[in-house]
């Protein structure tokens, strides 16, 4: 008698399984209704490099899930489930993109996206917040890399994909997401309230700092980074007037991107040379980056600021420009990202993002779960500034009667240029004051020379 479930399975016959250039169907066509004897099927396996034996258990669940599970579910639900399994399995940046995420994720390289605004992956079964985007409701409300993600409203995240987490994170914008957060160093898990919006992240920004030092943020890496890169440049000379003296660049919690805005930072500052190369097991994931259009800078000094939360694309520009000695990297060792996702359209709208390949430093070191050491760690402080005594640290100037030195007009306008929100900006982060420190060494040295 043919059963509901034999037609199920029927069904299974118009599915072509591919494995190791092996078109299967057939083998698999009939799950325990027609299989043949077990030595024929191990010597079929070991001919053809497909484990049949699997495949055969995966056809027995399927059937027992189409007949024996408390509700009826749907074809296309549990096979999307199989696959979206599948892919998890490998790494934590493996997955399966059903064609409404698939178009997210294309938004999401152009720049704007819905959500709260940060990068994650999973970590023993939770959401791990790899870095907060600049200026989004993650950012705002204090969320910090290297967070785990426990639960998402009054659901537990243990035992969902991260492709479900993200789901239940993304949302209509002013609608309110509470997240149950546990952090190192907190004796108990922290709960933080969170507004969606739309995330429109605006990958770079510049501002002057002191001394002709310009300074450089990059939140993402994205399609036109690299050409705001070059305009951000050329804005800050021309709003010092003269060329740079210096650069801070800021790649800190910047959670990668698209590898080819990488490329073009890291070749802005790079004359000639290995930028990074990739090794995987098919021809084009062998891939080698060559810098090529000259050094924007000139050859003058540049440092720049990484953390823990600094990843994939930021720890290639790290390891490029620290490998060919042309910046001094500061801060605290990166994430390790150091695996390259391949996202491939799939015939029925959706996408499937796998790992293809590692990426290497110029130098040949692999950034993978080991990251980027910098050369100078600034450890991770909260610094308050002392104001001065009003009755002590009397100088000359404060004599009355004092005589000018004759040359406080072209003091007051250089001062002019550092804007007070800048000043309150360096009291603040004593990572971006001591990178500045730096950059204000490696200038002296360079004009020792």
């Amino acid at each position: 008698m043919i059963t509901e479930s034999h037609v199920a399975i029927a069904k299974m016959k118009k599915l072509m399984w591919v494995s190791s250039g092996v078109v299967l169907g057939a083998a698999i066509a009939f799950g325990s209704a027609v299989w043949a004897d077990r030595e024929e099927t191990q010597v079929s396996s070991e001919n053809s490099g497909i484990p049949l034996q699997e495949l055969r258990a995966f056809v027995e669940v399927y059937e027992r899930i189409s007949t024996d599970y408390v509700d009826q579910v749907d074809d296309k639900k549990l096979l999307e489930g199989a696959i979206s399994g599948m892919l998890s399995s490998l790494d934590p940046h493996s997955s399966y993109l059903p064609p409404v995420d698939a178009k997210e994720m294309e938004e999401h390289t152009r720049g704007e996206f819905g959500g709260l605004g940060m990068e994650v992956g999973m970590e023993d079964g939770f959401v791990k917040v790899i870095s907060p985007i600049d200026d989004t409701p993650a950012q705002k409300a204090g969320i910090r890399a290297g967070d785990l993600i426990i639960k998402l409203g009054s659901e537990p995240v243990k035992g969902k994909t991260l492709g479900d987490a993200v789901k239940i994170m993304r949302g209509k914008p002013g609608t309110k997401l509470e997240l149950t957060v546990v952090r190192k160093g907190e004796d108990a898990p922290l709960t933080i309230e969170l507004t969606r919006d739309v995330i429109k992240v605006r990958s770079v920004r510049q501002r002057m700092l002191k001394d002709d030092i310009g300074y450089v943020r990059i939140s993402q890496f994205q399609v036109r980074t690299g050409q705001d890169l070059a305009k951000a440049l050329e804005t800050l000379e021309k709003d010092n007037g003269k060329p740079l003296s210096g650069l801070v660049l800021d790649l800190r919690n910047n959670p990668g991107g698209v590898l080819g805005a990488a490329v073009e930072v890291s070749d802005a500052f790079l004359e000639k040379g290995l930028i990074v190369y990739t090794e995987g097991r098919v021809n084009n994931s062998q891939m080698r980056f060559e810098a090529e259009n000259g050094d924007l800078m000139n050859g003058k000094p540049i440092v720049v600021l990484v953390n823990e939360g600094s990843a994939s694309a930021s720890e290639i520009v790290s390891g490029a420009l620290q490998d060919q000695k042309r910046a001094i990297i500061a801060g605290r060792d990166t994430f390790g990202k150091g695996s390259v996702q391949t996202l491939m359209q799939l015939n029925n709208g959706a996408a499937m993002k796998i790992t293809t390949a590692r990426y290497f430093t110029p130098a040949g070191r692999s950034i993978q779960a080991e990251g980027i050491k910098p050369d100078v760690e600034i450890d991770l402080l909260k610094v308050e500034k002392v104001e001065k005594s009003e009755l002590g640290n009397v100088k000359e100037k404060d004599l009355s009667g004092h005589l000018d030195n004759g040359q406080e007009a072209e003091n007051a306008g250089d001062k002019a240029k550092v804007t007070q929100e800048t000043v309150e900006l360096l009291d603040k982060d004593f990572e971006l004051s001591e990178a500045m420190r730096i950059v204000k060494t490696m200038i002296l040295a360079q004009q020792l020379k």
